[in-house]
């Protein structure tokens, strides 16, 4: 089960390498956890380098300052479920930026018919298409933020005390203080007759807000989150004269709405922050060099200890009690071969631990039943 240390060259993983799916009924269960076996899932995710701006940035929706010019825009964003599946109809991506007091982010939203509808802040934006942000500073899964912008500019932000598979809740009152925001229209919204060409997002979320609900680094050289980037679509017609959501015939309900990502989840559901992208600081000023990103020799210990947190839990969905060993997580389909670190399962009454050292850190990774992932010093334990 151990292997020789893993160097950090943070060779491709897939899921598919820690589960060997069998039983199809299983295989569907699996979905439920985040173990969409039959996909191309690869760690690690998506990164982006967010340079500093050297200069104050205007938030008016145009991103035409010289260190927005001087940024490039990240890859183009693909099915939540990953690139093996349909390519999105319409171009999105996003671009970075920092300084003292804020995170920016650009976002490009290819459009040809410009619609929004929802008016009011922190109603439910993403039953318009929309433009999501979801941030985890510390990346322990807990206390991460969401927000989500439509192109009437309304927002809706939200803070999770931890992922709704853990029992949430979302604090729907909680607000950004002091965020920024602006829409620029490349076209006219809500007129059906014409052709438009897209939507440009700019934000600055303040940094201060960022730190009310976590422990994680504070931005400086180096310092690494946990983010992504999400585009709701929905498919509809021009009925009347007005835009309506297309309808399922055999539902009589909407069709589900499109989930184009930037760092794909193999899973449809955006808030399982272990999957997110990697965004890390730099203090090189923005078009004055390039900087390359540093993978984190943490990151390949945390995401082995989730496999076996997502096996434990389709194990006791299916038995009613949670392995009492690793072993046992094989019948699930764990593939304890393809674990690199020497993890220790431990069962409790009423849940469980997974523990994993990483030497080359030399810290203790402990990742418990509720989904929250720590370090934790050995006299702790």
């Amino acid at each position: 089960m151990l292997k020789a240390f893993f160097t950090l060259t943070f060779s491709f993983l897939m899921i598919g390498s820690h589960f060997a799916c069998s039983a199809q009924d299983t295989g569907q269960q699996a979905n439920e956890y985040g173990l969409n076996m039959h996909t191309t899932f690869k760690w690690p995710p998506k990164n982006y380098i967010c340079y500093r701006a050297e200069n104050p940035i205007k938030v008016d929706g145009l991103l035409d300052e010289k260190d927005w010019q001087n940024t490039v825009w990240s890859t183009p964003f693909a099915d939540i479920m990953g690139t093996h599946f349909p390519s999105p109809r319409h171009m999105t991506k996003m671009k970075m930026l920092w300084d003292d007091d804020y995170l920016y982010v650009g976002g490009y939203l290819e459009e040809p018919h410009l619609w929004a509808s929802i008016t009011r802040r922190d109603e439910v934006i993403f039953y318009d298409n929309d433009f999501e942000v979801f941030i985890d500073p510390d990346g322990d899964t807990y206390g991460y933020y969401e927000l989500e912008i439509n192109a009437l500019n309304t927002v809706w932000d939200l803070m999770l005390v931890r992922p709704y598979r853990n029992g949430g809740p979302a604090i729907n009152n909680w607000d950004i203080n002091g965020l920024k925001s602006a829409i620029h229209l490349d076209g006219t919204l809500n007129d059906p007759t014409d052709t438009d060409r897209a939507w440009y997002v700019e934000l600055a979320i303040p940094l201060k807000a960022l730190n009310e609900n976590n422990s994680g680094p504070k931005p400086d050289d180096g310092a690494q989150w946990r983010i992504n980037f999400s585009r709701v679509q929905w498919k509809y017609s021009v009925v009347e004269g007005n835009y309506q959501k297309d309808v399922n015939p055999e539902t009589g309900k909407s069709w589900p709405e499109d989930n184009w990502v930037w760092s794909p989840q193999a899973v449809v559901d955006m808030h399982r922050p272990e999957l997110w992208g990697i965004l890390q600081f730099s203090e090189q000023k923005s078009g004055k060099g390039k900087v390359n990103f540093i993978p984190n020799p943490d990151d390949l210990t945390k995401w082995e200890l989730r496999n076996i947190y997502y096996a434990q839990n389709l194990y006791f969905e299916l038995n009613k009690a949670y392995a009492e060993q690793l072993t046992d997580l094989q019948a699930v389909g764990l593939n304890l071969s393809a674990i690199i670190f020497n993890p220790e399962l431990i069962t409790t009454f009423s849940g469980f631990q997974i523990r994993a050292y990483n030497p080359k850190t030399q810290r203790l990774w402990l990742l418990d039943e509720g989904g929250r992932i720590r370090a934790v010093h050995k006299t702790h334990l």
